[in-house]
């Protein structure tokens, strides 16, 4: 493989001789043709990854060339630049172009792109003959760069990569100008005080941090514009979020230019970061209390939220600006831990600032469960706005309509004279509050507050203090006015701030680093999973900045793009309550434990003297108790509701059966990894032993996960089986993956899943997983070289010993083991073996057979001599022994090959067996209804050959397909039978077949209790599995020449029995004479007519 990396990288060197190598060798040219068709889709998608970037900044320079030359009527760069959405679109064009070579650099390695760029130019010649290949690769070719920690920068390293494709330098210069000088996004509105200017500008900062490497003069010479920037954008802070959480240290990325480096020397000065540390940790204490103040039972009222407004958003305001900076600037991968400057610099903020990372997470959760708060009730006030509004003003105009009654002296009230003119006012007071009108919200506004002023000195001037009912009905009236105003100043300005302020795209990445954290609380208290609920909604924020243009744009690929960011999200969340499952699962272990080693199984029927003895009121008391704190972690997941992150609706419960699911997978995949290693030295084998320990673990987590589902609210037994058959299904395809050309990628496979994904394990021998290992360990102890099968017995013995090695029991303690889909899957995987041993000898028969001239020779005048096959073979003896030992070289290899394929049919013939045992006896019903389906298929089939005009199943009809996977699994089938490879037509094949049988008769004798046995344990041979062989190799090719083989046989008995007839005549006339007279029959020492026959 290392040759062919080679040859991989280097054939843009001399492509030419590199494809003459290739040709050359064959192995490597079949390694090749394997590479492309397991990797050519992958490759593809690469490619067209690369293609698009290179699109992205062609049509960039298009765009502004068409812009200079006047295409665009009365538009100039100029003129886009001075509108507001132009300004933005043209500065995020330059921005993510480079961001997209940033990232491209960071995620794939220079020698690593390059090594893909040349496969696929390899691999898809016809496609990439018409594409811009060369200038894909000159944009994309490796830059030295690497993100492996401890790495050195490259020279001119990032200007030089962004130099790639020219660029409009005038364009460059412009959009630097206008990033420097302009708010172009308005977000200072947002932050109104001056100390939160620098996070305001934060998302500009970091687009003008990329632009800058497109023109890399003013980093290194131009000192006056880099103090200008540093004093606007960067005077308290240097560790910033250049893209979804991508964090760059500006003391590291601008030390090799000196303009920069100077102008930030006063922001890196240990007093200033000891300043703006400290600063920030007295704010995060200030606001930390306030937050939680907040957050008290019953504090955020509608009446206490509509008043505070203003102290609510500086609270939100100073707490995110604190939680940002120091999450920033504390971030392990800012920091190079090799750099002694960072490493002085990041111990300054953390002592000043007083980090601790459990503190930091407690604010965050607080603040974000406060602005969830808020944020639902404006929600709600919004949706609420003109029903309330309208509503108070009813209820205040019917209070002074009221209130003018009384004066009328219609309706009389204690004490109250009749008064026309309060009258007339307080009606013309009504209807001045009914003429108030919504929409024009400012006059309103002002109209209302002169309403309140006006009814505070009616009740002064007329001295109606002393009427409490007359009083009560003004207060209620100013009151409702009061609402009013409170109402028609909810705006969604409010909400807009809101999001803005509270923006987590820059923990995007850095939110990992609280994992632990977040998992300990969990595991500390579940409920704490309710206030982690807003902490994810308010990181779901992060999704609107790169959602926000494609939206606007009405592309298509807004919903690939909200599910990929909506899915990472999603993950995340699963890795951070995946805690609760695990904790379960420690709980469960412990129950396994309990249940299989220290509890005793009550019997069906007990006498009341032994009650006692299997009460074991300790052991079960642990059980209650362990299954009481699972439920509890239940209870904690389920009281996160039901949540929409991005797209993707999160179900609770759905979210935990996922977990359990995965923390089931995990464990039990482990288990069987663990379990399944075998020694091959040890004597006796390890493998009965090993797959009873496994059968019981197996038992304990079924056993256990029964117990709890009830407590849990799953159905276990339907994860147990679907879980458990995946696990084998997927380790059974892997294995089987080291047969197949075209192997089936993870990310193809049926069984594997994203968010239940089946561990892997690095392989510990020849095979790539247990399930391999388990059937390699089969086949080493019933190796037919050292093992004598006896078939009455369904038994394998030692052949030196003569000691039981394997019997059926064998297959019965793997079904305990692994189930029927265990079992299955090993009968699938020595299908796979069987067809590579097939593939290999028909490799080997080409190879030592037909190409070898002496055996060629051999064969042919054994053809000639034995035809025609209805006949008696002259002198068939000497005939017969002339070919074997002319042939003898090659039937080692061939006795290997057909031993080896008896020996796995064999074993298949065993799990059919026990698979059809298990069906019948678990499943009787559906044993009988795939046996009459199946005799019914056959039926028809075979009356369609009778008459073609009878129904016949299509080719697309999938019946005949799915019918045999059920019948497999319910052991329904012949394994001697089965075609396994396609096979064309080989000459002299049955006469070798026929030759290479009768050159290992000798090693043979018949047992009459045994039947056919080897004759000496040092020339090893087991007759069950060559016959099995042979038959199996035959049933591959056409029946006329098994019928050929077995003419050759009759043949063979019938010219031996006839020389033997004359021979023993010959005897007894040579008696009858009293001489022996030489009749010019020998007999070769090596084949013996006793053994010839």
């Amino acid at each position: 493989m290392p040759y062919f990396v080679e040859m991989i990288v280097s054939s843009s060197q001399g492509p030419e001789l590199w494809e003459g190598k290739l040709e050359a060798k064959p192995d490597l040219q079949d390694l090749d043709d394997e590479f492309r068709e397991n990797n050519i889709e992958i490759l593809t998608r690469f490619y067209l990854a690369f293609q698009s970037v290179h699109k992205y900044i062609v049509d960039l320079n298009r765009y502004l060339d068409d812009l200079n030359e006047g295409i665009y009527i009365q538009q100039t760069i100029e003129t886009v630049l001075l509108n507001e959405d132009g300004k933005q679109l043209l500065c995020e064009a330059l921005y993510l172009y480079g961001v997209m070579l940033l990232v491209i650099d960071q995620k794939i390695e220079g020698e690593v792109r390059e090594r893909m760029l040349v496969s696929y130019y390899r691999y898809s010649a016809a496609r990439s003959a018409d594409s811009n290949m060369d200038d894909i690769c000159k944009l994309l070719r490796s830059t030295g760069y690497s993100s492996q920690p401890g790495a050195k920068r490259p020279a001119n390293y990032p200007e030089s990569y962004f130099s790639r494709v020219p660029i409009n330098e005038t364009f460059i210069s412009m959009v630097i100008g206008r990033l420097r000088s302009d708010d172009i996004y308005n977000q200072v509105s947002a932050y109104p005080l001056p100390e939160h200017r620098s996070v305001a500008l934060a998302p500009q900062a970091a687009m003008l941090y990329v632009a800058l490497y497109f023109d890399a003069s003013i980093l290194h010479t131009q000192q006056a514009k880099m103090r200008e920037i540093v004093d606007k954008y960067f005077p308290d802070n240097w560790v910033i979020s250049i893209y979804m959480g991508m964090c760059v240290n500006l003391a590291e990325a601008w030390e090799p230019y000196k303009a920069a480096k100077m102008a930030l020397n006063y922001t890196l000065d240990l007093s200033n970061v000891k300043e703006q540390a400290g600063r920030c940790a007295a704010v995060r204490e200030r606001v930390h209390t306030q937050v939680q103040q907040f957050l008290k039972e019953g504090c955020l009222r509608e009446e206490m939220v509509l008043d505070n407004i203003p102290k609510l958003l500086n609270c939100l305001r100073d707490c995110n600006v604190a939680i940002r900076w120091m999450m920033l600037h504390t971030a392990d991968s800012a920091y190079d831990p090799s750099n002694k400057r960072l490493r002085q610099i990041k111990d300054q903020v953390q002592t000043d600032s007083k980090y601790n990372p459990k503190i930091l997470f407690q604010l965050l959760l607080d603040i974000a469960q406060f602005e969830f708060i808020l944020k639902e009730m404006f929600k709600q006030m919004l949706s609420e706005k003109q029903t309330k509004w309208e509503s108070y003003k009813t209820e205040g105009s019917e209070r002074m309509t009221e209130l003018a009654d009384v004066f009328s002296g219609v309706k009389p009230l204690t004490r109250v004279e009749k008064n026309e003119n309060l009258q007339a006012w307080f009606r013309e007071i009504a209807k001045q509050i009914m003429s108030l009108n919504y929409d024009d919200s400012t006059a309103a506004g002002r109209k209302t507050v002169q309403l309140i002023q006006a009814l505070e000195e009616v009740q002064e001037f007329h001295q109606l203090e002393s009427n409490l009912q007359i009083c009560q009905f003004l207060a209620d009236t100013r009151k409702f006015l009061h609402q009013m105003i409170r109402t028609i100043n909810i705006k969604e300005e409010v909400l807009i701030t809101m999001q803005i302020v509270g923006d987590l795209s820059y923990a995007w990445q850095l939110i990992d680093s609280f994992t632990s954290i977040m998992q300990e609380s969990i595991r500390a208290n579940p409920s704490m999973v309710t206030k982690l609920r807003a902490t994810f909604l308010k990181l779901a924020s992060a999704l609107d900045m790169p959602l926000l243009r494609i939206n606007q744009a009405n592309s298509p690929d807004l919903l690939s793009v909200s599910q990929y960011y909506s899915g990472e999200l999603v993950s995340y969340v699963r890795k951070v309550l995946q805690i609760i499952p695990e904790s379960m699962f420690t709980s469960l272990l412990k129950i396994i434990k309990l249940q299989t080693h220290d509890i005793i199984e009550v019997p069906t029927r007990l006498d009341k003297d032994k009650l006692r003895d299997y009460a074991q009121l300790v052991p079960r008391y642990e059980v209650a108790k362990l299954t009481h704190a699972i439920s509890i972690f239940t209870e904690g997941i389920l009281m996160m509701k039901t949540t929409l992150v991005g797209i993707i609706k999160v179900d609770p419960k759905q979210l935990l059966e996922d977990g359990i699911r995965k923390e089931l997978v995990k464990r039990v995949a482990l288990a069987l990894h663990r379990g399944l290693i075998f020694n091959p030295r040890a004597k006796p084998s390890e493998l009965m032993p090993k797959l009873k320990d496994m059968a019981a673990t197996m038992d304990g987590f079924h056993r256990s996960f029964e117990y709890i589902q009830d407590y849990v609210n799953i159905y276990g037994l339907k994860i147990w089986q679907e879980e458990v058959s995946r696990i084998i299904n997927y380790n059974v395809e892997q294995e089987c993956n080291n047969f197949l050309r075209t192997k089936i990628q993870d990310w193809q496979s049926m069984y594997q899943s994203t968010h239940i994904p089946i561990p892997t394990f690095a392989p510990v021998d020849e095979s790539a997983t247990f399930i391999g290992r388990l059937c390699r360990e089969i086949l080493r102890i019933t190796d037919p070289k050292s093992a004598c099968y006896i078939d009455p017995l369904n038994t394998w013995y030692d052949l030196r010993t003569h000691q039981e090695v394997s019997n059926s029991r064998l297959f019965s303690e793997i079904q305990d083991t692994l189930g029927t889909f265990g079992l299955n899957g090993l009968d699938r995987l020595l299908c796979f073996m069987i067809v590579k041993e097939l593939q290999n000898f028909l490799s080997m028969f080409q190879k030592t057979v037909l190409r070898d001239k002496g055996v060629h020779d051999a064969l042919k005048s054994l053809t000639n001599a034995v035809n025609p096959l209805k006949g008696i073979v002259a002198n068939c003896v000497k005939v017969y022994s002339t070919a074997v030992t002319k042939t003898q070289r090659i039937w080692p290899a061939y006795l290997d090959a057909i031993m080896k394929v008896g020996q796995m049919q064999i074993l298949r013939r065993q799990i059919a067996n026990e698979l059809n045992y298990s069906c019948r006896f678990d499943s009787k019903h559906l044993a009988a209804a795939l046996e009459n389906l199946n005799e019914a298929i056959l039926a028809d089939i075979e009356a369609h050959y009778q008459d073609p005009s009878l129904p016949y199943p299509k080719e697309d009809n999938t019946l005949l397909y799915e019918i045999t996977a059920y019948l497999e699994a319910a052991g329904i089938h012949t394994p001697l039978n089965k075609i396994y490879i396609t096979t064309k037509r080989l000459p002299y094949f049955p006469i070798v077949n026929f030759l290479f049988l009768i050159s290992q008769l000798p090693k043979l004798q018949y047992s009459k209790s045994l039947g056919m046995v080897c004759r000496k344990p040092a020339d090893p041979i087991d007759w069950p599995p060559l016959v099995l062989g042979l038959l199996t190799l035959l049933k591959q090719f056409h029946s006329r020449y098994t019928e050929q083989f077995l003419a050759l046989i009759g043949q063979f008995v019938r010219s031996m029995m006839e020389q033997c007839t004359r021979y023993s005549c010959c005897l007894a006339r040579a008696k009858q004479c009293g001489s022996l007279p030489a009749f010019g029959l020998q007999l070769p020492s090596s084949l013996t007519l006793s053994q010839a026959w």
